[in-house]
């Protein structure tokens, strides 16, 4: 009886959430309201799939962040401000976010992700990484995928953004027009032309399951198997962002505006060992690649951020496919392209 007065939507809610129940429903908005997510790492990044989400009005939202606020924040992270440089970030970004949406319970966790034993995430439905370690994402995943909880992650590098989904087996409900039956148009023949007839539609909803692989399996594809032709139309980025990876692992940072010309030395150099490790010409990503890739561009979080939130509501709700499994973006190209890479 508890569990049942706890799914209804009192009236202030469905004011609030009226748009978007007629968007995707009564039972939908039901879903995500039950739902418990975390957030980790609070950058431009986390802070625009913050702000997508608790609007959307999920159940409760942990901000979860070691890290202190920056100078390099101001450009991007707009639940803090100036005045909170040098104070944590998760604690920092409460506040503005709790102010979003009151119906949502919002709270910060100080502590690194790196030591949360694996019961930590089994509190959470949906678990969604940023500025994390490429170590880090493996081991959440592995978590995430064998407790059945939905994973994702994203990250921004200047001018470079993606977003990686692991739902495990995901079953959602997603919307299609239904031809139901022709008739002849009024004063026509009773045997008409196709050109004549009128097509009389309805909506139905149909559910679907659509099976995720890990990110391990996605990091073991193996690239010597495909042709040249192949490989041109696969995404670079996915790439680039192993060169990066790589580069956090060696230097213990991301690449920083105040040290461009070394790290961009630093950058092509671990690029010759990635693309060589992979099997592919180093033609695949060329030097220009380490110009683009400093700091978090608000153009760019934003971007992600909103196909980042997108997701983790749909999936949460269980209304409509969610991208399976890689989305990136290029501010450079000014393009986006979803990719499902498996081993």
């Amino acid at each position: 009886m508890a569990q049942q007065e706890n799914s209804l939507i009192t009236e202030d809610e469905a004011a609030l959430y009226d748009r978007q129940i007629r968007l995707w429903g009564l039972d939908a908005q039901k879903r995500l309201r039950q739902s418990e997510m975390l957030i980790v790492g609070m950058g431009g990044l986390g802070a625009e799939v913050c702000k997508n989400v608790v609007l959307a009005g999920v159940k409760s939202m942990v901000l979860l962040d070691h890290r202190n606020v920056t100078e390099l924040d101001d450009c991007s992270q707009f639940l803090v401000s100036r005045d909170d440089v040098g104070k944590n970030r998760a604690l920092s970004s409460v506040d503005k976010a709790q102010e979003l949406n009151p119906n949502v319970k919002v709270s910060a966790d100080t502590e690194d992700i790196s030591t949360k034993p694996d019961d930590f995430f089994k509190q959470f439905d949906t678990v969604c990484l940023t500025c994390c370690t490429k170590e880090t994402l493996l081991r959440v995943n592995q978590i995430c995928h064998e407790h059945n909880i939905r994973f994702f992650a994203g990250d921004i590098f200047g001018y470079y953004g993606y977003m990686f989904a692991d739902l495990n087996e995901h079953h959602y409900v997603e919307e299609k027009t239904k031809v139901i039956k022709s008739v002849p148009a009024p004063g026509e023949d009773t045997q008409p032309t196709k050109k004549q007839k009128t097509h009389l539609k309805e909506t139905v909803y149909v559910q679907s399951t659509t099976t995720y692989c890990r990110l391990k399996e996605a990091f073991e594809k193996d690239w010597t198997v495909l042709s040249e032709k192949e490989l041109k139309r696969s995404p670079s980025l996915y790439f680039i962002l192993h060169i990066l990876w790589k580069f956090q692992q060696a230097f213990g940072r991301n690449p920083q505006p105040s040290s461009l010309e070394n790290d961009r030395t630093e950058l092509v150099r671990i690029r010759d060992e990635v693309l060589d490790d992979f099997g592919v010409k180093l033609d695949v990503v060329g030097d220009d690649f380490a110009c683009h890739c400093t700091a978090e561009l608000s153009p760019v979080c934003a971007i992600i951020g909103g196909v980042l939130g997108q997701e983790l509501i749909k999936a949460a709700s269980g209304r409509d496919a969610p991208h399976n499994n890689f989305f990136f973006f290029d501010g450079v190209e000014g393009s986006g392209l979803v990719d499902c890479i498996k081993q």
